[in-house]
């Protein structure tokens, strides 16, 4: 265990490039082979859409690392946050570790995009896609990457966590956010059980579904255990019935347009079916 996050420690960029890559690869081989969805879409041109919106949240995730270093540095100087407070196994350490970054770094932020009007506006851009796949998986504004990065500098900060269980934790998170996305049909016999701890394809691609309330239910990012602790949960029987994207943004014009989805969180806020805001 030890061995491997000192290899996350030191992780050089063209490892962490290769993770990213090969693994977007690898599923989008596999989704053309096990197909939840046969889409009628312009895969190519829905991917170069999505591709713009990975690199700028690439470029932000570069720029911004220097913070989450900071983070890592000033635990590790100062015996701060969590982990430095608690004597525990190293693999316990390094699950905590884990558990707590998923949890402020991910499942928290992604729980108030979809209470906090304003952040809402931004994570719509993410909810807007009819087509979800392997390529959605980084879908995010510019401004919601800068307020995800922020929580993942949280994340840090409150846990303790060292630089190497940081590298291990955002390299499972792309991974996760690569296969979760993926249009993949399940293993059914696997699903309800992996679905109970970890999340699977199927529990987030429900969180897809154009309407509430299943758009607001399922926000894990690796982990299914705070959706099961905070109930927010939501099972679908046949998957065939999901249908993907916003219902207040269901124009492929729009959606497929990147200067009007960047500006969408500063445009007339529009209220969903069963809307969750007011209309202040």
């Amino acid at each position: 265990m030890e061995n491997i996050i000192n290899y996350f420690n030191t992780i050089p960029t063209h490892h962490r490039t290769f993770f990213l890559v090969g693994g977007l690869t690898f599923f989008l081989v596999l989704e053309s082979g096990i197909p939840l969805f046969r889409f009628n879409y312009r895969k190519t041109k829905h991917a170069m859409i999505n591709l713009f919106y990975t690199l700028t949240t690439l470029v932000i995730n570069l720029i911004g690392a220097s913070l989450i270093l900071w983070a890592a540095t000033y635990n590790s100087i100062h015996s701060t946050g969590i982990l430095n407070m608690v004597q525990l196994p190293y693999w316990a350490t390094i699950l905590c570790g884990l558990l707590i970054l998923d949890f402020v770094g991910a499942w928290l932020v992604h729980w108030m995009e979809h209470k906090v009007k304003w952040m809402w506006r931004f994570h719509v851009i993410h909810h807007s896609d009819q087509y979800v796949d392997v390529t959605s998986g980084l879908r995010h504004h510019p401004g919601e990457s800068v307020f995800r990065l922020l929580f993942t500098s949280l994340a840090v900060f409150i846990s303790g966590a060292s630089f190497g269980i940081v590298m291990l934790y955002q390299t499972l998170s792309g991974f996760f956010a690569h296969l979760t996305h993926t249009n993949i049909r399940a293993i059914n016999f696997l699903e309800p059980i992996l679905s109970k701890i970890l999340v699977t394809p199927n529990f987030h691609k429900i969180h897809h579904h154009y309407v509430l309330p299943h758009t607001d239910r399922n926000y894990g990012n690796i982990f299914s255990i705070w959706d099961h602790l905070f109930g927010t949960t939501i099972k679908v029987d046949n998957m065939d019935t999901l249908t993907y994207g916003i219902d207040t943004h269901m124009d492929k014009k729009e959606t497929e347009d990147i200067k009007t989805m960047l500006l969408i969180p500063f445009k007339e806020y529009r209220r969903p079916v069963g809307a969750k805001f007011d209309n202040k």
